[in-house]
């Protein structure tokens, strides 16, 4: 149990952000920022050690303003936890031009995590913190109708493999890779009903593992033994990947022509 910290959470009004959150409340001690874009009108539940600050993460601005809250919030003493969990998808065939569609969500689900490490490490000044990242199990193997939502999980992926190996000892970096979790994500995706990815998971599930990870200062966490016995299995023979794909895409033309006959 992580007790007696000062956190901030973002992407906390919902899914996996929420169960974490219903977490860290428990935690005696525990103070933590939540934050996300309709936090303070959804998150009303949870007492005085919980402060709910609506920001939408995806600029510069915004980050920001979530630490010199935090400083307010905690009385400038550091922050304990950052976990950077906000993000979203799309699903949807990529077969339009439209940059800054594309552009919001790279700012949401990449720029913002990797301006978070570098405003963290500022923030901490050489004392002891640890920073998490919803990456998701998409930034290591692609899906079709996410091709955006992929590609910017894959930069992330990127991103705290390349920087593990020139932070500093003070930083603990705790990275989550789950799966299709059964959130609202998927109306976030497209407003459209379409059929989840397999496996999908329990938000609950991954949020405690996630939680245990941070707290035992894991590299990396992967909630689904299903994912990671899979991965194995499609290096040892590609063509599981292959057929596991083939489905997928099948999901993904059933979609479309859904929406064709919505015309």
């Amino acid at each position: 149990m992580i007790t007696n910290s000062n956190i901030v959470l973002t992407g906390a009004s919902s899914g996996i952000g929420l169960e974490t959150l219903k977490i860290l409340a428990k935690g005696e001690g525990n103070r933590i920022l939540a934050v996300a874009r309709t936090a303070e009108e959804k998150l009303t539940d949870f007492g005085e050690n919980v402060l709910a600050f609506n920001v939408d993460v995806g600029s510069e601005e915004s980050v920001d303003r979530i630490f010199e809250k935090a400083d307010e919030l905690f009385g400038g003493e550091k922050i304990d936890i950052f976990y950077c969990n906000a993000g979203f998808p799309y699903y949807e065939e990529f077969n339009y031009a439209d940059w800054d569609r594309v552009k919001v969500m790279f700012d949401t689900n990449t720029l913002s995590p990797i301006y978070t490490y570098s405003k963290y490490l500022e923030h901490l000044d050489g004392r002891n913190g640890k920073l998490a990242f919803t990456v998701s199990a998409i930034g290591q193997m692609a899906m079709p109708g996410f091709a955006v939502y992929s590609a910017t999980k894959f930069a992330l992926h990127g991103f705290q493999q390349g920087i593990r190996l020139e932070m500093p000892k003070n930083v603990t970096l705790t990275c989550l890779y789950p799966v299709a979790t059964n959130t609202n994500f998927f109306k976030v995706a497209n407003p459209v009903e379409f059929e989840k990815p397999f496996p999908v998971q329990q938000p609950d599930v991954v949020a405690r593992k996630m939680v245990k990870g941070i707290e035992k200062g894991k590299k990396t966490v992967s909630p689904c033994f299903l994912f990671a016995l899979s991965k194995v299995l499609m290096g040892i023979c590609p063509p599981v990947r292959t057929f596991y794909w083939y489905l997928e895409k099948r999901k993904l033309e059933r979609f479309k022509e859904k929406l064709k006959n919505m015309e």
